[in-house]
Order: structure tokens, then sequence, then C-alpha cells
């Protein structure tokens, strides 16, 4: 969703709306606590619970004076930023209890922008990391996916694999994100035997490097009597590889596929555009008509609505962000498959389609984030341009909820499937492979009962987390810009 809005804009609106920029021109803020400032300004201004949290009223401080006196009481930013959100799971980490679960700060926006756009220093397993019986203390870890050229592409590292140590020592819930932050670790194997992880002395060492993902993971189609059915693994919504997206459907489009089996199992989101985006390649004939809604806070959603209430709607369209035409397929159905891992854009997909064809789901419940983040620098309008120098904190607060078409998004207990069948780690198939369980439901489903379906695994484990979202930024989904700019 670009929008364009001019600085003078800004600066005029929030002078008369905002008491809290009153607060900013009264004294100058001491460069010891500007860090903290930003925090505080960003917040204020932007996040979505700012009326749920005292200290971020706008009548909350007199003037600068007594915001300084406030921020210097936390040393340390990031713990000013936690203090300031509405009961997150740093905070509150029973379940049930957290509200923010998504919020994240960090102290160099290039590590943020590079998530953001799936470019990671890591080795090129993807893995999800369970618990291993009800006590929820050991933990061990499954190889999902591999990325070509990678460390653990060329160490033959496959979908499947199971590891249950790092460096000779057994994952626990309290030493995982230890022992796989290294650069360079060893990886020890174990063999899946009937629901038991049982080690086969097995091992890998894997190092890490700067990898940049292409979510478009792998396409395919298979013919099945009448049935053309296209298969689609797309692992990121990252803006920068639309192009690759836009030209995996036409592949598909040109091949006339007349079904298409979309797998979102692995995907935990990113760019509500691009979201849009494909969900308008799976459509096409619906250009112009209402994806999806965002709802903010009061102050930016007033406004939204005394400017141009339109930027408070994703539309689908007919092109990328680039203007490349979409080589959109024009279905009036889909089949989406989906996990637990399964995360807010991929959620957007699934619940922004609803109200216009139909959406088949299959698999396991998904993770349940209805809530999306925007970027803040500290630059006197919250861009990149014009940021502080001294410093590269940024910030990646939730700052609105997102809804369908027909206003439904309450969905933070994840999106149910149409036909539930959670992954067999005994049985976990190759992906693109018609006999994989998931996609073998999916053709099943297409051509109709008689067929055999694949089975309940023996045993299911729950999960603890992902590779994917070990670090702070976790199950993201982003707008790419925000009003007052």
């Amino acid at each position: 969703m670009k929008r364009t809005f001019f600085y003078f804009i800004f600066l005029i609106t929030i002078s008369l709306t905002f008491h809290s920029c009153e607060v900013q021109d009264d004294n100058k803020v001491p460069d010891d606590i500007a860090i903290n400032n930003f925090i505080w300004k960003g917040l204020n201004l932007y996040y979505f619970w700012q009326p749920d949290v005292a200290n971020l009223a706008d009548e909350r401080f007199a003037n600068q004076s007594d915001l300084n006196a406030f921020l210097y009481g936390f040393p340390q930013p990031e713990n000013l930023f936690q203090q300031l959100l509405n009961k997150p799971k740093s905070l509150y980490p029973n379940p049930g209890e957290a509200i923010d679960r998504f919020s994240v700060i960090f102290s160099d926006y290039n590590e943020l922008e590079g998530i953001l756009s799936g470019t990671t220093k890591n080795n090129g397993a993807d893995f999800g990391l369970f618990y291993k019986d009800a006590s929820q203390t050991a933990v061990f870890g499954l190889v999902r996916y591999v990325l070509p050229n990678s460390d653990a592409a060329a160490k033959n590292v496959e979908r499947g694999a199971i590891f249950y140590a790092i460096n000779g020592t057994p994952l626990t819930k309290e030493n995982y994100s230890a022992l796989l932050s290294n650069d360079t670790y060893t990886m020890n194997f174990a063999t899946y035997d009937a629901g038991n992880i049982t080690p086969n002395g097995q091992s890998v060492i894997l190092t890490k490097s700067v990898l940049s993902e292409n979510p478009v993971y792998l396409t395919t189609v298979i013919n099945s009597g009448a049935h053309n059915i296209g298969y689609l693994m797309y692992n990121g919504f990252y803006p920068n590889y639309e192009s690759q997206l836009n030209a995996a459907f036409g592949t598909l489009k040109s091949q006339g596929i007349t079904e298409l089996v979309l797998d979102l199992r692995y995907n935990s989101g990113g760019s509500v555009a691009t979201a849009t985006r494909l969900a308008s390649l799976i459509t096409g004939q619906f250009t112009n008509q209402v994806f999806a809604k965002e709802q903010w806070n009061a102050k930016v959603e007033d406004y939204y609505n005394s400017t141009n209430p339109s930027t408070l709607l994703n539309l689908f369209t007919n092109k990328l962000g680039n203007n490349e035409g979409l080589s959109s397929l024009n279905l009036n159905k889909v089949y989406i498959l989906t996990t637990k891992s399964s995360a807010s854009a991929s959620e957007l997909v699934i619940n922004g389609l609803k109200p216009y064809i139909e959406v088949i789901q299959i698999g396991d419940v998904t993770t349940g984030k209805n809530v999306g983040s925007v970027t803040l620098y500290d630059s006197p309008n919250f861009s990149k341009a014009n940021s502080s120098s001294k410093h590269r904190y940024a910030m990646q607060p939730i700052v609105l909820k997102i809804v369908n078409k027909v206003g439904f998004g309450d969905y933070i207990n994840g999106l149910e499937p149409t036909i539930l069948l959670k992954e067999d780690f005994g049985n976990l198939g190759i992906l693109g492979d018609s006999n994989e369980p998931l996609l073998q439901l999916a053709i099943n489903t297409i051509m109709g009962s008689g067929r055999q379906m694949p089975q309940d695994p023996i045993r299911t484990f729950e999960r603890l987390q992902d590779n994917s979202t070990m670090g702070r930024l976790k199950n993201e989904m982003y707008v790419d810009s925000k009003p007052f700019r």
C-alpha cells in the first residue's frame, strides 16, 4: 500500500491534534535519552494499544522535562520498550496472559530490514522445534526444507531429518536458543521410531552465511485424470521477490491448470501489500474491490478519515508494485495447506479470500496473528530518511488490526482447517510429490470420494518454535508505509 503524505501535512496535523507533539517542543531532549524519547514518541503516536497503556497517554506528561525524567528511569531502551507495551509476551509468559505477542525493537535496523526482505544469516536448514513429551522440557528439531546453495544443501541435510542435540548437548526449553545462535555448530541426529526420538550417532557440522531466500520454493503441475493441478510452495511474503512469484503464476497459467494447491504451511508472513497481490494472482476478477481493511488506533483513524479514508483499504489489484501486470488465474476455488507455522500474511490471504471464493484449508490450525506492524526509525517523521546518525535503533510495533471485506478478523486462536491433517514426522514425504500426505489429501479432495486418504499420525508433538521466528521478529505482517510522512 503506497501512500503519499507530505511532510508539511504531517507537521500541521499532528501539531494541532496530538498533545504528545506539544511535549516534544518544550525542552531539548538530552542525547543520553534520545533513543528512549524516540521509543515513547513513536509508540504514543502509532501503537495500536496506545489508549490502553497509561504511560503512553497523551496527557501523561505535562512537558518534555516531565517526560525526560520518566525516560531516565530506563537505562536500557529495550526495557522501556517492553514496559510501554500492552501486556507483552516477555512480561506475561503464561498461556493466554499476553496481549501483545509480536511488537519488537532492534538495536540495528539493518538486521530488521534483512529479516523483512528474506535476507538472514543461516545455514539453510529450515526447521521446527517441538517438545518431546508433556513435561515440556526436552526439545527436538525437525528439518522441514533446505535452502538451495546453502551449507545444509552442500552437506546433504534433507527434509525430515530429526536432531536432538547441538554440539552433543541435548536440547531443552532453556538452552535451545543459545545453542542454535552460534554461527557454526554440530547438529546431532536422531531416528524417529513410532513416536520415539532415538539418537543414532550421526551428525553434521553446519555454518551460517548471509542468504537471501527466494520464497517461491517449488512450483509443479500434477496431472490426474481430467485435472491439471498446480502446486506452489510459498515461504515468505517478501516484496523484492514479487516478480518471481508472478512468473511462477505465469508458468502455471501457461500450463492450463484447473486447480491450485497453495502451500503456506511454513510461511510465517510478511508484507500486507504482497499478500494482497498474491490473492489477486489467485483470482483476478475482483480488481479494485476490498481485499482487507485496516483498523489503527483512534488518532491515526481520525487522521485517515479526515484526509482520505480509502487509505485504510487494501484493494485487489492487477499489477505488482513495479506496475508489472499480474498473471492471474481467475480461480473460484483454491486449496491452501497450513500448519501451526502458517501465520499473519498467510492467514490474511485465507481470510481475505473467503468472502469472494471457496477456500479449502487443509492441514492444521494456523498461528492466529490478525495484527500488523510498521517500521519506525528515529527521525522527525519516523521514516528512514533523515534518521539519527548516532544510533541504529528501529521499532516494529503492532499498529493495526486487519479484517476482511465483511469485517471478520477475530482469529487470535488460529484459522481452523476445512480438513484437519497434522504432519506425520514418520512420513513427512517429499515436497511437491503427489504422495506427500498433505498434498495427497488436497489431490484426493479435488478428485472426489473413493480414493484412499492419508492416515493421521501415530503421535503428534506440541510446537515450541520455528527457526524462522527464533529471533525477536516473530510471524510478521507489516505495511509498507505510515501516515504523517
